[in-house]
């Protein structure tokens, strides 16, 4: 039993750095004709974190779009705004162990049952693209996972919520 434990937490923090990631688009848009991005600013000012992690998300996403061989423009084909949801992920894990056993002397025991609660604050970051002319949404991208306050951690972990959501786009067509 006690060789188990170090694997579950192992387990769990596994499943806590990774980022889970979902898109949606519309499926009627050629995506091939989109080049150049810019930000719509009056959203993105209205985000509610810090300037300092809008401006982390925001060179993130820079830094994807290039990769990807989009580049910025003052006349975009597409516009990209950002907005987040910030949550505590409550997990609650329930140990029953039944039977008997021997401590200093004989001491039996029966029915030790006893829960542990972790918390962890989780936030989802959306990436929402626009037609640059029409002004309608074309893709939304929904990264979610575990934030972290360690300011040395924070570009890192912002960067691979980014990286994983925008590598759903352009989303793949299916002929």
């Amino acid at each position: 039993m006690k060789k188990l434990i170090p694997l579950f937490i192992l387990s769990i923090l596994a499943s806590c750095s990774s980022v889970r990631v979902n898109a949606d688009y519309d499926k009627k848009v050629d995506f091939n004709q989109y080049k150049t991005y810019a930000y719509i600013k009056a959203s993105i000012d209205k985000v509610e974190i810090s300037d300092l992690d809008k401006k982390r998300i925001l060179h993130s996403i820079d830094d994807a779009m290039t990769t990807k061989g989009f580049s910025k423009s003052e006349s975009p084909d597409m516009l990209i705004s950002i907005f987040t949801k910030e949550s505590e992920r409550v997990d609650v894990y329930n140990n029953n162990y039944w039977g008997m056993g021997f401590g200093w002397g004989w001491n039996p025991y029966w029915g030790m049952n006893y829960n542990r609660v972790y918390t962890t604050p989780e936030g989802t970051l959306f990436i929402d693209i626009f037609d640059g002319k029409t002004k309608e949404m074309i893709w939304q991208g929904e990264g979610s996972g575990y934030l972290t306050k360690d300011t040395n951690k924070k570009d890192a972990r912002i960067k691979e919520f980014v990286d994983k959501i925008l590598e759903q786009y352009p989303p793949v067509l299916k002929k």
